[in-house]
């Protein structure tokens, strides 16, 4: 089995679980660490003469992180794309056992069973709060309806104020969110990376969380240790 991976989550997923089946991965896909394959461009733009070179028997893509053009070339190309939906966490563990049976896993991955047992009994604390989740600044975006990410949240006590936004990333006023007061600023360090030089000032008098971004937005073997990271990460910013 031959496969390429346009998704960096799905990536580390694979060669964790099906050692030596990546032939290729996007520049984006950095874990695990010296993983040695050949890189084919972003997520948003994959070189795609460079995938079919590759000869894949798959292709794994994912509905928001790729785009329909390049996943129709690939096809026209004869390949085989796999493309995942994953807006919440169910979804995340039912889609990483389908990807990772069409690449060749012989079984059921312990890592899985891990994270899955990880999200059964997440740490919530006792009273639920409020949240903006800058995505991106300049424009100031936010996370809106119907993402992983939130759904993420919610299962660990945190409500997200733009979660029944017509849009699914916002652009939104830094002075409305400012004025929206949540309980708490959850500033992730992808895709923009924030830090607590480039962020938390926007927001003075708001307690901001900075999070590792592949705890809150990846789904792979991250998700095993993300509820306990993410609560910490929460609880750290009340301090």
């Amino acid at each position: 089995m031959r496969v390429v991976s346009l998704v960096p989550s799905l990536t580390e997923a694979v060669a964790r679980t099906v050692p030596g089946a990546l032939v290729g991965a996007t520049d984006w896909c950095t874990h695990p660490a010296g993983l040695d394959v050949v890189r084919v461009g972003g997520t948003k733009n994959p070189k795609t003469d460079r995938i079919l070179s590759l000869a894949p028997d798959l292709v794994i893509a994912n509905e928001e992180e790729n785009r329909a053009p390049d996943l129709d070339a690939l096809r026209a190309g004869g390949v085989e794309v796999l493309v995942t939906e994953v807006r919440t966490v169910p979804q995340a563990f039912t889609e990483l056992e389908r990807t990772l049976t069409a690449c060749g896993a012989p079984a059921r991955p312990r890592w899985l069973d891990e994270a899955e047992a990880a999200w059964a009994d997440p740490p919530v604390p006792g009273r639920r709060a409020t949240a903006v989740v800058p995505v991106w600044r300049r424009p100031w975006m936010v996370l809106g309806r119907d993402t992983f990410a939130g759904d993420v949240l919610a299962r660990l006590g945190v409500d997200h104020l733009y979660a029944t936004h017509a849009e699914r990333y916002p652009r939104i006023p830094l002075d409305e969110l400012r004025a929206a007061r949540p309980d708490v600023v959850v500033l992730p360090d992808e895709p923009y990376r924030f830090t607590a030089d480039d962020g938390p000032e926007a927001f003075p008098g708001l307690p901001c969380a900075l999070v590792d971004g592949r705890y809150l937005t990846w789904y792979g073997p991250s998700l095993a240790e993300a509820p306990r990271a993410l609560a910490a990460a929460l609880r750290a910013a009340h301090r």
